[in-house]
């Protein structure tokens, strides 16, 4: 899978099981595919559009959590 619209996020314990139930709920909502690989530094969650990436993001912005573009 093309790893196009990718954000990068620095978290861990609680906060990563957090934001993959909500990763699952904003693609199941959209109706994309979402995954999740090990970056150098935190996770990449990658999602098939842009604008379910961008929903993505805001969430972490919602949560305080840092994330960045892949």
């Amino acid at each position: 899978m093309p790893k196009e619209h990718c954000l990068i996020v620095r978290a861990a314990g609680k906060q990563l099981d957090l934001l993959r139930g909500e990763a699952a709920r904003i693609a199941k909502a959209a109706n994309v595919t979402w995954w999740t690989d090990r970056a150098e530094v935190g996770t990449r969650f990658c999602f098939e559009d842009a604008e379910t990436k961008a929903s993505f993001a805001l969430v972490c912005d919602s949560f305080d959590i840092a994330c960045q573009e892949d």
